[in-house]
């Protein structure tokens, strides 16, 4: 039970779209993740996601509309909702992440950006 600095976590990694475990709250998990361009189409079937974004501006497509998540905003995909988060003119951008434990990184996609190990820091 200490505090976490979430910067200072952070410059604990650099490959992007590789999520990083830096809590567990009952069945939910608290992630870092460092992201630049553009990710893979996905849904989760049954979990919401949660993305904050600590630094830069995060991009949320949705099959009809694009969503700006500004630094110190969040957004949440609610289950099901196919999503693909991007970020622009080669900005890397860092975000905290609340999800389920058993949720998998690219939902049913397979894809060679998919993740299945969150290593905790």
């Amino acid at each position: 039970m200490k505090p976490i600095n979430l910067k200072e976590k952070h410059v604990l990694f650099t490959k992007q779209w590789h999520p990083h475990q830096i809590a567990a709250v009952d069945n939910m998990q608290v992630l870092l993740a460092k992201i630049k361009g553009e990710f893979v189409w996905h849904a989760h079937e049954d979990e919401d996601e949660l993305f904050q974004v600590l630094k830069g501006t995060l991009y949320m497509k949705f099959r009809d509309r694009t969503e700006v998540v500004k630094e110190g905003e969040i957004i949440v995909v609610p289950k099901g909702v196919e999503h693909c988060p991007f970020t622009k003119n080669g900005e890397e951008v860092h975000l905290l992440l609340f999800e389920k434990q058993d949720t998998a990184h690219t939902g049913a996609v397979k894809h060679e950006l998919t993740q299945t190990d969150y290593p905790k820091i």
